[in-house]
């Protein structure tokens, strides 16, 4: 999958669409889903064009992968749900379910959510 600077998590972050903004800094942007899958449901990117977290690893400096992963747990914090349990998702590729060619990891909390994957 290539990186699509068109795609809907750019745009946002160009400032061409709205979200309802989290938490935001110099590399990281958290916003909620608007098709939320859980109660809380934030998704967390990196500000820099990233397909999947096989790029960004690979490219990314160590600030900003230190920075993602940071947020990824604040944003747990400001939500509400490290008391009681939150799921942390990235989706790669087509068969991991990955539908914005943009890395983002989905932050997921607000009620117990189930087994990670359906059996089949």
């Amino acid at each position: 999958m290539a990186y699509d600077p068109n795609n809907i998590f750019a745009k946002i972050l160009r400032g061409e669409i709205p979200c309802k903004k989290v938490h935001e800094d110099d590399h990281t942007l958290a916003f909620h889903d608007i098709n939320p899958q859980a109660p809380v449901h934030v998704l967390v990117i990196p500000k820099g064009a990233y397909v999947s977290m096989e790029d960004f690893t690979a490219r990314a400096s160590d600030g900003e992968i230190a920075a993602l992963f940071r947020a990824v747990a604040q944003v747990a914090e400001m939500v509400g749900v490290t008391a009681e349990g939150w799921r942390m998702l990235a989706n790669v590729g087509a068969n991991g379910g990955q539908e914005v060619p943009h890395l983002h990891i989905h932050v997921f909390g607000g009620r117990r959510l189930g087994p990670m994957l359906v059996k089949g």
